[in-house]
Parts: structure tokens; C-alpha cells; sequence
């Protein structure tokens, strides 16, 4: 009774008098849909709920494409090294930022503050290291003789460490113009030390390219110790936490490691529309997904997050297929990391037991480094190089944008409704509609806001795209919005029978039995591939030998996804009209005796029609017509001709076929 009465409700909002096809819901509920979208000043949790971020403030634009290494001393300034033109940026505590030193070189890959507030600089690719003072004075610190300096850490003694490339070699600098040779901490056989940490308790970690190895050297400086062999070839970043002395480690593959020398690279998002899981009385609904992969599995992984805790032992907390990650910090209450990615430029959190929550979204494309000081968060982008401060407080107003719904045709537009909890009224919905495939200029302007949760009319014109955004604003409570619902009705558009093949003589088709369902799955009404049960209609024929058979099988789509039946014509060659063989069959086959027609060549039509999930004066139809098929019954008919010719013990016949 509740289901007829729901479809009764779909009917009474749609008006039928220039379409039919079946009313439809798009669903948004999982985080993998919601992740597709576009997320200014909201976060997305673990499951996909949508609530307010806390606030991504932009503090400082170097204007300047890339920023590839950044600081924070205990004063509150962050230094800011960049890509292409090779400036390092000092930003105060309260915002302002100016260029503290050119260096005439291409990058400044690498940062680090001394002990006494110098600030170290690690170019490329001159492979250089620059010392300087809080008013901008520099010099050349120290030369390797090494194309790339990497990374660089200054270590519980005071020391410089320096990480090169092409070499892979690690430098522990004690004096300025100290000779190469005398610095010299360890030559690896790694072609890069890309990343470099130290701990309070004085061992510095080293991170390769290209066999993905950290290294542990303790306070004494003697040979290091790996503790780990990523399966990833780039140790990219590396963080301690300073809760347990635990590290961090951002680890990249083959396809996603990128030198610094480059200009940044964005991972492509999907961003084209989203065909709507139908539910309906009788669509089938959407398969299940495919069980999420081990995050230990890193055979697709582009990226990924290991936890080394102060024992030893190792754990993959995080890894993407899809996401690039570019930089690390670890959280301050000491349970899990920050992830820096070329997502759109999102800030997520991921905890120890791999637990993942988009925090922040910028406007940029790539968040390049993290930085921790105190309380404070910052965060620095590429394309454009900025840097950005995230606060503990929520941002008081954000927008979460869809992901597109392609109709598949122009459609007519139910209502709108969404689950919320907290602070209901600080949560509404808008809509927008139009005929391209990406929102511009030709779409229509967003609708008022919809702001009864229970549902509300769309009030946006037909058209074949629709895409809703939420806004949410702090008020009296903290808002979460998990499931937001679509319903809308497509125009009908006829179904396409796209081939008819033609199969060997002696070749039948068979409908395959139908597999039973459990009646009390039939008499529930829900669909069987709910429980893992195919489809009996999408289930093939099987082929059978049968003698003289003669056989047709036809491919046909309907972008309604409407139920089809088939009428099935045929004429000889030569004749203008067709006669029904067949009407109203479900199966796309037919066999046929081969003594059911007559000897001579014949033509099908196949006439594909959606009455039967349309009213009568709105079914459409689509037919194809197939090539030329032989059909012989007569068995061959011999006969001699002439008298038969003797010679010697031989004779000679000659036959008629």
C-alpha cells in the first residue's frame, strides 16, 4: 500500500501531456557522490555528511605561480620559498607579507630556520644553499656541487642537514663554505634525498627516490637505519608528531612523483555529469559497489600515508588511486595527519585507524606544503602561490555545489528534500537548469531557496541538466546535511535498435531457464538484485544446434531505461509489404524452423517499442530493418540426362543437380 501510494504521489507531479517515461530520484548520500562536488567553506565527514569547515583564511599572495617550500619560526612569521623566479616571502603574525631575498635561481625547494632565527634557503638547479638574516642580508651558505637541494633540517645540535639530487646524497653542514667533502653524512645509492625531518631526540629521517626507503640516523650521526621500503617510489614528505616522537610519511608512485623543477600538475577530477540511479516501482535498482580495497593495497595507489610509530612498526593509514598528495603535518593532538592534494586543493584529515574528512577546499589547485606552528595551521598553494591560515573557528557561512545530473533528455522537475540534523533552519537548497553540459552563462540563474526539508517544488525551467547547491550559515547550532533528493520525470525519446545479427544456419536460440527467487523477496516488491540476484531479463540466450534453424538477435537502447517489447515483421525480397511474425515478445531473439517459410531470400524489421512503461498515446518506437537471409528447404533434386555411354567395361553418365 505505501509503494502504490508513492508512485501515485510521483504521477501527481508531473503533467503528462508532452512526455511519459518513468519518474526518477537522483540520490545523493555517499561520500564518493559528495566528493565529486564542489565544497567552498564546508567540510565532508567519513560518510559523507556536509557541515562547516573551519576557516581557510588567505593571509598572503607572492603572486608568484608555485610555492614550493614554506616555515614557521616561533614568532609567528612564515617564509615562503617559490617556483620561477626563485623569491623567498617573509609573512608576519599579523598578514603582511614582502619579498625577503631574490635569489636569481629558478626554485627554492627547501626552507629551514637555524637557531638563532637565520633562515637556510636550498635552491635548484644550481644546488645552493643561502643563509639569511631577518633583514634580508644573504650569502652563500654552502655548495655541494649537486644539481638539486631537495630538502633540508636543522638537527638537535644545531647543524644543517642538506638532501641533494642527481646524487643522493646527505650533507650535515656545521660552518659556512664547508667543504663538500668534509659534510658529508651519507652517500646513498638513492638518485634523491627528496625529504628530511628531525626529532627531539635528536635522529634525522631521510625519505628517497627512487626506491622509496626511509632512513633513521640517530644523534650520533652512524650508519643509518631504514625503516621502511615503500612499495611507492618517492618518500615525499615526512612529519614528527610532537605528541609521541611517531612519524608521518608521504609516500608517491611512479605516476604521481614530479620533480619540482616542473611546473605543478593538477590529478584530473571527473567533473562531467552524473547519470541518476533511478528508483522507481519497477527499474532495477543500481548494482552494489565493489568492496573497497585494502588500504594496505597500494597496487593502483598514486599516493600514500604511513604511520611509523616510535617502536618501529609501520601502518598504511591512507592511500588514493585518484588523489595526489603533495604535503604532510602532523595533527596536533597527535592522532593521525593533515594532507595537502592537487584535489581541487583540499586539506583532508586522516586519523590513525584511517579515518578520512575533507577539512577544507581553497581556490587554488594544488595545496603544496602544511605547515604546524603552535595551534595554527598553515597551508601554502600552487596556481596560484598563496598561503592561507586555518583556523579553529567554523567559517560562518558555506556553499556545497553538485555534481551535474544529465536527464538524458528535458525533463520535468519534481521536488527537492534532504535529511539534516542540527540546526535545520541553517540549511537551504537552490536549484539551476540547462542544456549544457557545464554550467555557463546560457544556464538559469540560481532558484529562491528551498527551506522546508521535507520537500518543495523545483521551480527551475525544464532542461536536460539540473544542479542544486546548499548553503549553510552559523546560527544556533551546527548543521550536517547527509542526503539530499531529486525527483524529476524525462521526456520520452524512443528506443534505438541498434544492430540485428544474423546467425549461422543450424544455430537456435533458447531462452536460459529463469533463476528462481525466493517468493518472499518476490512478494516484497523489492527488487532481486538487492539480494545478489541477476536480472532474468538481461540474461542471454544459450546457443542450440537445431536443424535447418534459422536465427535473428537484436541490440537495442532506451535512454529512458523504459521496459521494451518487440514485434518482429518480415518480407521477401523483391516485395514492398512486411507481415507480422511475432508480437509483443520481451526476448531480443527469435528462432526460426527452417521450413517455416518458403524458399527465397526474406528481410526482417524489428519494431522495439516502450509501451510498458508508457500510456498508450505517448509509446515511441524504434525499428531496424536486417540484411538480406536465405532461406532454402527444398532438399537438391538429381536426375540422369542422355543415354548413358559405354566403353569398354566403363560407362559414363551425365547427371542434372
Amino acid at each position: 500500500m505505501k509503494k502504490s501510494f508513492l508512485v501515485l504521489l510521483f504521477f501527481a507531479a508531473f503533467n503528462f501531456t508532452t512526455s511519459a517515461s518513468e519518474p526518477a530520484i537522483w540520490t545523493v548520500d555517499t561520500r564518493a557522490e559528495v566528493l565529486r562536488g564542489e565544497a567552498r567553506g564546508v567540510s565532508i565527514s567519513e560518510t559523507g555528511a556536509i557541515s562547516l569547515a573551519p576557516k581557510l583564511a588567505q593571509i598572503f599572495n607572492t603572486e608568484q605561480p608555485y610555492v614550493w617550500s614554506s616555515v614557521a619560526d616561533a614568532a609567528g612569521n612564515v617564509y615562503l620559498g617559490t617556483g620561477g623566479d626563485g623569491k623567498i616571502f617573509k609573512v608576519s603574525a599579523d598578514g603582511k607579507g614582502a619579498l625577503l631575498y631574490d635569489t636569481n635561481e629558478l626554485n627554492v625547494a627547501a626552507l629551514a630556520i637555524g637557531r638563532a632565527g637565520e633562515i637556510y634557503a636550498g635552491t635548484s638547479p644550481d644546488g645552493r644553499v643561502y643563509r639569511i638574516s631577518a633583514d634580508g642580508r644573504a650569502e652563500v651558505f654552502f655548495e655541494p656541487k649537486e644539481k638539486y637541494i631537495w630538502a633540508m633540517a636543522v638537527t638537535s645540535d644545531g647543524s644543517l642537514a642538506v638532501g641533494t639530487g642527481d646524487g643522493g646524497k646527505i650533507y650535515r653542514v656545521r660552518t659556512p663554505n664547508a667543504k663538500p667533502e668534509n659534510s658529508l653524512l651519507f652517500d646513498s645509492s638513492e638518485t634523491h634525498i627528496i625529504s628530511l625531518a628531525a626529532d627531539k631526540q635528536g635522529n634525522l629521517y631521510a625519505g628517497t627516490d627512487a626506491n622509496g626507503l626511509v632512513l633513521r640516523f640517530g644523534a650520533d650521526g652512524a650508519k643509518p637505519f631504514a625503516l621502511l621500503d615503500s612499495s611507492l617510489r618517492e618518500i615525499h614528505d615526512i612529519a614528527v608528531s610532537q605528541i609521541d616522537n611517531s612519524i608521518y610519511i608521504l609516500a608517491l608512485s611512479d605516476s604521481a612523483s614530479a620533480s619540482k623543477t616542473t611546473s605543478a600538475t593538477q590529478t584530473n577530477v571527473d567533473g562531467s555529469p552524473v547519470t541518476a540511479s533511478i528508483t522507481s516501482a519497477d527499474t532495477p535498482a543500481a548494482p552494489p559497489e565493489q568492496p573497497q580495497k585494502s588500504r594496505y593495497d597500494l597496487s593502483t595507489a598514486k599516493s600514500a600515508v604511513y604511520h611509523i610509530s616510535p617502536d618501529g612498526g609501520s601502518d598504511v593509514i591512507w592511500n588514493s588511486s585518484g588523489v595526489t598528495a603533495f604535503s604532510i603535518a602532523a595533527n596536533a593532538n597527535g592522532n593521525g595527519v593533515l594532507l595537502g592534494t592537487s584535489d581541487k586543493g583540499r586539506i583532508y584529515a586522516v586519523t590513525n585507524d584511517g579515518r578520512e574528512t575533507l577539512l577544507s577546499q581553497s581556490n587554488e589547485g594544488q595545496i603544496s606544503t602544511l605547515k604546524n606552528q603552535g595551534k595554527q595551521i598553515f597551508a601554502t598553494s600552487s596556481n596560484q602561490g598563496k598561503l592561507y591560515r586555518v583556523g579553529a573557528e567554523s567559517e560562518a557561512e558555506g556553499i556545497y555545489e553538485s555534481i551535474v545530473l544529465d536527464a538524458k533528455a528535458s525533463a520535468s522537475w519534481g521536488r527537492i528534500w534532504w535529511r539534516s540534523a542540527g540546526g535545520n533552519n541553517n540549511i537551504t537548497l537552490q536549484t539551476r537548469t540547462g542544456n549544457t553540459e557545464k554550467p555557463n552563462e546560457t544556464w538559469s540563474d540560481w532558484s529562491a531557496t528551498y527551506t522546508d526539508a521535507k520537500g518543495a517544488q523545483i521551480t527551475s525551467p525544464k532542461a536536460k541538466y539540473l544542479q542544486w547547491r546548499a548553503i549553510l550559515k552559523t546560527s544556533t547550532g551546527t548543521a550536517t546535511l547527509s542526503e539530499v533528493n531529486v525527483s524529476y520525470l524525462s521526456r520520452n525519446i524512443a528506443p534505438e535498435v541498434l544492430s540485428i545479427q544474423i546467425l549461422p544456419e543450424n544455430v537456435g536460440l533458447a531462452a536460459n531457464p529463469p533463476i528462481q527467487i525466493d517468493p518472499n523477496i518476490e512478494n516484497s516488491g523489492l527488487d532481486p538484485t538487492l539480494f545478489g540476484l541477476p536480472n532474468n531479463a538481461l540474461i542471454p540466450p544459450r546457443k542450440v544446434y537445431q536443424r535447418g534453424a534459422r536465427s535473428l538477435q537484436w541490440t537495442v537502447e532506451d535512454r529512458n531505461g523504459d521496459r521494451l517489447e518487440y514485434d518482429v515483421y518480415f518480407r521477401e525480397v523483391g516485395e514492398t509489404n512486411f507481415k507480422l511474425l511475432r508480437e509483443n515478445q520481451r526476448e531480443n531473439f527469435i528462432t526460426l524452423d527452417g521450413a517455416a517459410l518458403s524458399d527465397g531470400r526474406y528481410v526482417f524489421k524489428i519494431v522495439a517499442s516502450d509501451a510498458p512503461s508508457n500510456p498508450l498515446d505517448l509509446t515511441l518506437s524504434g525499428e531496424r530493418t536486417s540484411e538480406p537471409v536465405d532461406f532454402d528447404n527444398t532438399p537438391p533434386t538429381v536426375s540422369a540426362t542422355g543415354a548413358p555411354q559405354t566403353i569398354g567395361d566403363r560407362a559414363r553418365v551425365s547427371f542434372d543437380a
